[in-house]
């Protein structure tokens, strides 16, 4: 009994978040098809379970998530902008490290969202049924006045309305000035990072829960929708991933091609051990020591970029996550029948690229940050049920773009500032030696 015990234990903990929650998946669907085959609306059954204790438990994991939405990303982003504020940073190189990374992330969703238009993953899924309030269509904003709306009046008030693009564009400037400010500033700055630190550890704990509120969430889909809601969802998984390859085959290879002359296919083979990595792990930050040390032995970078540039990416180049994004957008609006519109979705790049900054490199955190996105146009974070339970079949995909856009951006820069040593990308086996001859760029 003991020996059956103990060996069950190990086995439930190899499982993993993931695993468990990608297992409710499976049972959510299970009990809400056969809850919409065989119970029916206004039962009993269907008033206590469906519309009783799965809504109750369903909507209070979504008000979970959106307790952390706001706190989150506002320490994320000023701890992430005051690493770049810094003298260092602010200097050639991370001047255009940045520019890169917000570069390719606007490229990104603007290609996702293009993307989710052609394959429309959410049409012929009506998911107003589930959702409290009647689904609407957005109010049509000039453009003029939704860049005038990211600069806010009071800071206070769209904290506590949760106006995002605001929040961010605070959250940027109070984040350089305290780069800036270095010293002067520690005891600001360490509360913020220290908050974050506890921010994090709450969306671990909020996290633990998932499976049961993913649970609870797609029984009662299922028991509104059947199976006309399997279809849509694994449109959204592969329009994601056909995003997730165009910016790695398209986007990157161009940019790497164009601004360094450098052979992509010889380059996707140096890095193809850097991208298995984050494809298991789905961690871009576990993958930092990797990626650094393929692209220093491997591809001729000079540790003193790849030192900065890297770790800096795992802050704030999110590619693949706001990928995923783009297309998630496109599918909630669909499912519930609102049309975001021409500002709709320029909030939608703008905040999945301002955000970038904000998302922490581990696994599971670009779930609460799309809660954001949504909130930001005003989308039902009901829609983010669906996409919890197929989140781990694009977290993986979306962190290996996530580490390669670092690596590219990492080896363009080095190139502007003369230390990318072509020898050692060029010479088949792994380097040791070289790195010293590439130029330094003290002083630059």
């Amino acid at each position: 009994m003991t020996e059956n015990g103990s060996s069950a234990r190990p086995l439930l903990k190899c499982i993993g978040l993931t695993g468990w929650i990608f297992i409710a998946l499976v049972a959510g669907i299970a009990v809400g098809v056969a809850c919409n085959m065989g119970v029916p609306a206004g039962s009993a059954v269907d008033e206590v379970l469906i519309e009783g204790l799965f809504y109750l438990v369903g909507q209070g994991f979504i008000r979970l998530m959106q307790m952390l939405v706001v706190p989150l990303v506002f320490c994320s982003i000023v701890c992430g902008a005051a690493s770049i504020g810094s003298g260092k940073a602010l200097g050639k190189v991370g001047g255009l490290t940045v520019l890169l990374y917000l570069l390719t992330t606007a490229v990104a969703v603007v290609m996702a969202l293009g993307v989710a238009q052609l394959i429309n993953p959410g049409l012929g899924l009506d998911m107003s049924a589930i959702h409290a309030q009647e689904a609407s269509s957005a109010e049509p904003t000039s453009v003029t006045t939704t860049l005038l709306n990211i600069i806010p009046s009071n800071v206070f008030t769209a904290l506590a309305d949760g106006t995002m693009l605001q929040i961010i564009f605070f959250a940027l400037i109070l984040g350089v000035i305290l780069g800036q400010l270095g010293e002067q500033v520690d005891v600001v700055k360490r509360f913020f990072e220290q908050f974050n630190v506890i921010m994090m550890k709450m969306v671990g704990l909020v996290l633990k829960v998932a499976p049961i509120g993913v649970f609870c969430l797609i029984s009662r889909t299922f028991a509104n929708l059947g199976f006309d809601a399997v279809v849509p969802v694994f449109k959204f998984v592969g329009g994601t991933y056909l995003g997730l390859g165009i910016q790695l085959c398209v986007v990157y290879m161009a940019l790497l091609f164009v601004f360094t002359r450098l052979n992509p296919l010889r380059f996707l083979r140096k890095m193809l051990p850097v991208l298995a990595f984050a494809f298991s792990t789905s961690s871009s930050n576990a993958t930092i020591p990797l990626n650094m040390e393929t692209l220093e032995k491997k591809v001729g970078v000079n540790p003193r970029i790849a030192s900065f540039t890297v770790p800096l990416g795992a802050t704030i180049n999110m590619d693949g996550t706001a990928i995923m994004q783009g297309v998630a957008v496109v599918f909630a609006a669909q499912a519930f029948g609102i049309d975001l519109g021409a500002t709709g979705y320029l909030t939608v790049i703008l905040t999945a690229t301002l955000a970038s900054i904000g998302t922490a490199g581990v696994p599971g955190v670009g779930t609460i940050m799309l809660a954001m996105v949504f909130s930001a146009v005003g989308l039902p974070a009901e829609g983010i049920s669906m996409i919890m339970g197929v989140d781990r079949l694009v977290d993986m995909g979306r962190t290996a773009i996530n580490v390669t856009g670092d690596a590219v951006v990492t080896t363009i820069v080095a190139n502007a500032n003369g230390a990318l040593d072509r020898s050692v990308f060029d010479a088949d086996q792994p380097a040791d030696a070289g790195l010293d001859g590439a130029a330094s760029i003290e002083g630059r």
